[in-house]
């Protein structure tokens, strides 16, 4: 099998073949994570894992929702599941890396120590998918299929939750039944964030603001069904 990074466009599949799609994503990752290798502790450092998180959290929110249970499907049983279980089981840790990031009490050493992990979990679960996941459902589909799955999980990435999450379940149906209440308080989130490194004057407003809602978000994740489904190397309380 052939890695899909040393594949050309065409041998993907086209523009929406899932392929392309997923390899997009990791080259923009790869730039974000260079850029936070260059800033230091600080609303700048903030920013950029800001936007890696807008990017890292969807896209694995509908790896799991539309690609990891395709891959189940058309895989020998063993092989499908012991694939997907290493991925989830790295999205699970990357979950759990970023909430303690986003702990007030989190303190320049230990926050440098969880980028650091961060980063290497994340470049690990690209060349996993890019060497091993990705070949394997190429191999057992056809590009039609590649480009019905792209669709697909376009459409999943564009409506999923842009934090973490690491009590919900890495797969259907529980992730599924948290998408929506999850993906609203996120993204609302999100513009809150963003308003106050914008606007230093508002900025204990708009910060207590989000964090009650982290704090809605954390009893959406606790409410029943949204762990139905989890395999049990990614179940927390």
């Amino acid at each position: 099998m052939r890695s899909i990074a040393d594949q050309s466009l065409s041998e993907l599949g086209g523009p929406w073949s899932i392929l392309a799609r997923q390899r997009a994503d990791h080259v923009r990752l790869d730039e974000l994570l260079s850029e936070l290798g260059r800033t230091s502790y600080g609303d700048a450092q903030d920013g950029v894992l800001h936007e890696v998180n807008r990017l890292v959290f969807p896209h694995a929110f509908a790896e799991e929702s539309v690609l990891w249970p395709e891959l189940r499907r058309v895989l020998p049983v063993e092989e499908g599941e012991a694939l997907t279980r290493q991925v989830e089981e790295e999205h699970q840790e990357v979950n759990e890396l970023v909430v303690e990031l986003e702990r007030p009490d989190t303190g320049p050493a230990r926050r440098a120590e969880l980028l650091d992990r961060l980063v290497t979990v994340l470049r690990e679960d690209v060349r996993d998918e890019e060497d091993q996941l990705l070949p394997r459902l190429q191999e057992a589909v056809d590009v039609r299929r590649l480009r019905v799955l792209g669709v697909a999980w376009e459409a999943v990435r564009r409506i999923s939750p842009t934090r973490p999450h690491p009590v919900v379940s890495r797969r259907p149906p529980g992730n599924a039944l948290s998408a929506l209440p999850l993906t609203v308080l996120d993204r609302g989130r999100d513009r809150m964030d963003q308003a106050a490194r914008r606007f230093p004057a508002l900025r204990p407003a708009l910060v207590g603001a989000s964090q009650g809602a982290a704090r809605v978000a954390g009893a959406v994740e606790h409410l029943p069904g949204m762990r139905r489904g989890e395999a049990p190397s990614t179940h927390r309380d």
